[in-house]
């Protein structure tokens, strides 16, 4: 099969021909048709998340079909379409797992870092980790569903009931927790980078009633703030945007050190929460919810082979939503 490999943190993904991969008991071999591209496959190849399995196919947001299953795999059918998320694997009898918070098992596995990705035209998954997908999303659509989407709805749930929620950082997945939170009735604030228009104009176009940059401040206070660009000096800027009692989370897997702020910063019972992985049920619920709400993925496409384009268009926000690698 035709694959992209990072053989090395800080080298350009390598254009390759590997033997399809192995299925062992309880997988599934998936053709790949599609694979989201998301700034932690960035933390990745950049060295800033420490433990990849190399050489290593990136990439965690599949989109494919089931070409064959392995012995006691269950749940799917050949010729299937299933969605492979970030969470590959959870050992499920830890004290973390056994309370439903399998996202912080210390054992677990993930897709396109520990386990096989989908910058290739196969991949293996575990069965009980992958997920059926909705109709109404073809296939480049339905794949930033699988990151963006889960992450950020992971991260909208800890924001709790807030109504007036902000957004910092107008891409893949702010993009689609606006939609959610929208169609629940909340008010969404978009920040972005200062001077970032176009990002901004983005951002009313998907339902915010204010964008701005992030040194500015709307005229109410924000219930809850989701910060989802990687830059640890946003953390005070949405602090002060907040009403008191309220939370900023951060929904990155990676991000800079936060500065130190002033104590009355955080006074008045607010409070700062990150986002650590996804669990099953953030994906059948989030999934739930796109089969009915109108929530609409932008997408930017790029063949497979042009992997290496597309994270640097990434990395410099050349464009807006999500971006997919069309692997068939």
């Amino acid at each position: 099969m035709f694959a992209m490999l990072l053989k090395q943190a800080g080298v350009a993904l390598e254009a390759c021909e590997l033997p399809v991969p192995a299925l062992a008991p309880g997988q599934l071999l998936i053709e790949v048709a599609t694979c989201g591209i998301c700034r932690t496959d960035l933390h990745v190849l950049d060295g800033e998340l420490t433990e990849p399995s190399l050489p290593l196919v990136l990439g965690h947001q599949i989109v494919g079909r089931v070409s064959a299953l392995g012995e006691g795999a269950e749940g799917f059918s050949i010729g299937q379409r299933v969605g492979v998320p970030w969470l590959g694997w959870a050992c499920g009898m830890c004290k973390d797992c056994v309370r439903g918070r399998e996202n912080l098992c210390r054992k677990a596995r993930f897709t396109g870092y520990q386990l096989p990705g989908g910058y290739a035209e196969y991949t293996v998954a575990d069965a009980a980790f992958c997920l059926p997908l909705p109709a109404a999303y073809n296939d480049r659509e339905a794949a930033p569903l699988l990151c963006a989407g889960l992450i950020g709805y992971r991260a909208l749930k800890l924001a709790g009931d807030a109504e007036h929620l902000g957004l910092y950082g107008i891409g893949s997945s702010a993009h689609i927790v606006a939609q959610i939170a929208r169609h629940q009735g909340r008010s969404v604030y978009a920040f972005t980078r200062p001077g970032d228009t176009a990002s901004q104009a983005f951002a009313r176009s998907l339902g915010a009633v204010w964008a701005g940059d992030s040194t500015q401040r709307p005229d109410v206070e924000l219930d809850a703030a989701i910060i989802f660009a990687p830059a640890g000096s946003l953390v005070p800027d949405a602090l002060r945007a907040l009403a008191r009692g309220g939370r900023v989370v951060c929904a990155g897997i990676h991000m800079s050190d936060i500065p130190s702020f002033p104590y009355e910063l955080l006074w008045g019972e607010r409070s700062i929460a990150s986002v650590a992985n996804l669990t099953r049920r953030d994906g059948r619920e989030l999934l739930d919810i796109a089969a009915t709400a109108p929530i609409h993925t932008q997408v930017t496409a790029f063949p497979l082979r042009e992997a290496n384009y597309a994270l640097a268009a990434l990395r410099g926000g050349q464009f807006q939503g999500s971006g997919v690698l069309i692997c068939r």
